[in-house]
């Protein structure tokens, strides 16, 4: 067994290493898009930046459902593909499907028919309001697409083929950016139409992809996105991705509407806090590519090894994941300290909203940390063996029961300073530390959580069309 362990030791960093940079890339151009959306508007006004960062709040509470789903879809087929069970994968890409279109569904009919009642939740600013209704009316066509891209992208990773869903995002990610630029500055003979302008590019750019992911899905040897696997079912398979994913969902979504409201505090306390903390969030998206690219691969690569009901080799792999987290972590926060005079150089903000920019910076050089080691562990090593209950429970108290009420306490109550209600916000990372990585220490996230006869009579009911 000792021989076997050491074997794997020298086999890890290829195997991470060849899956970690097809991520990372993808990371760095989801980074550069939102950057792109930050600066193109910078020359339109303050006003445009902070609504639709406000408006995009949305969007990532959306991404995490996906994300949510994604993870839960990943933690099961991960597994069976190193079991090398392709039926399975089929009946978990159609489970998840069914999830994601049906809550993508809901999401674009509010953002079409009520968007200013869901701009009003984060700020009272008229003008605010405005222009990110029109924003968020014309993204509903997006989120329609983003869910079934997502899952069948999640999936693909799952089983190794990061290229491929690094090559769409390529695409995609182009296309975004060279429309921003079209319809933000009236480009090529385009309207100058500002914030509704990035709007249409990420619809486009979105409907791209899903477009893609077609084109993929008709060479595929392996996982496919077929119509047919929405009428697939298996009645344990079901029950597990309930059991692992719903937990994931919850946290993921726990996580993103409570760190949303960081943004409905910040909102209330003026757009000059809006405004700074819109180019904050872009730097900070660049700084952690690398620490949750290594999260992101590491989750794979531990599924695909305890699929295999290799355990031993497993708690080598996660020791090696955290050490090389801890690394990227405070790689992430050296480069936010390096990019932050070139950030503040060509920030086009008031005196006030720079002032804020300079120092909320300066605290994410070190939040960063934080965050890196919490997401590896959480949504890597423990959701790789089935474990997603524990952040659930983990990231809900954390969130809020600590950060949320003590921003809004900070905020409104004691009526701190912007910089002072910030900083507090930002030790929600820190809290949680010793609970996680006591939970780690234990090796109760490390189990197989694949089944046996999964497609005998009892458990297999199939209406593939």
């Amino acid at each position: 067994m000792r021989k076997r362990s050491l074997s794997a030791k020298d086999r890890f960093y290829p195997q991470i290493i060849k899956l970690v940079i097809p991520i990372v890339i993808q990371n760095l151009l989801s980074a550069a898009v939102s950057s792109a959306d930050v600066v193109m508007l910078n020359y339109v006004g303050q006003s445009s930046i902070s609504a639709v960062s406000l408006a995009a709040n949305y969007a990532s509470i959306l991404f995490m459902v996906y994300y949510g789903l994604g993870t839960g879809a990943s933690m099961l087929s991960a597994q069976y593909w190193g079991k090398q069970d392709l039926q399975a994968i089929h009946v978990i890409e159609g489970i998840a499907l069914r999830f994601s279109i049906l809550i993508s569904l809901c999401f674009s009919a509010a953002a079409f028919f009520a968007p200013r009642l869901m701009m009003r939740v984060f700020t009272n600013d008229a003008e605010l309001i405005a222009i990110g209704a029109d924003y968020l009316r014309i993204m509903a066509v997006t989120y329609l697409c983003w869910g079934v891209t997502e899952v069948y992208l999640a999936l693909l990773r799952s089983i190794g083929r990061v290229t491929v869903s690094m090559t769409l995002n390529i695409l995609a990610f182009t296309l975004n950016i060279f429309l921003n630029a079209v319809f933000i500055f009236g480009l090529l003979g385009a309207p100058k139409l500002g914030a509704v302008g990035v709007a249409i590019a990420t619809a486009a750019s979105r409907t791209a992809e899903l477009a893609g992911c077609i084109l993929i899905s008709v060479f595929s040897k392996d996982v496919k996105l077929k119509p047919s696997y929405l009428f697939t079912h298996n009645r344990l398979l079901f029950k597990d991705f309930l059991r692992l994913s719903l937990p994931a969902l919850g946290n993921d979504v726990s996580w993103a509407v409570a760190f949303s409201m960081y943004s409905v505090i910040l909102g209330h306390l003026g757009t000059d806090a809006v405004a700074a903390n819109s180019l904050v969030t872009v730097v900070r998206n660049f700084g952690t590519v690398l620490c949750f690219g290594t999260a992101s691969a590491g989750g794979i690569l531990l599924g695909n090894v305890m699929g295999q009901n290799d355990m031993e080799r497993a708690k080598v792999y996660a020791s090696k994941i955290v050490k090389l987290t801890i690394i990227t972590g405070a790689i992430g926060g050296l480069l936010i300290l390096l990019a932050t005079p070139f950030v503040l150089h060509f920030a086009d903000l008031s005196d006030t909203a720079m002032y804020y920019l300079k120092y909320m910076l300066l605290i994410n050089t070190y939040y960063v940390m934080g965050s890196a080691v919490n997401t590896t562990l959480i949504a890597g090593v423990f959701r790789a063996g089935g474990d997603s209950r524990f952040g659930l429970i983990c990231d809900s108290v954390d969130m809020w029961c600590y950060a949320v009420p003590l921003g809004l306490l900070s905020a409104f109550v004691l009526k701190l300073p912007v910089l002072a209600v910030y900083f507090l916000l930002c030790t929600d990372e820190f809290v949680k530390w010793p609970w996680v990585i006591r939970h780690y220490r234990s090796q109760k996230w490390l189990q197989n959580i694949t089944r046996e006869n999964l497609f005998d009579e009892n458990n297999n009911k199939i209406t593939e069309g």
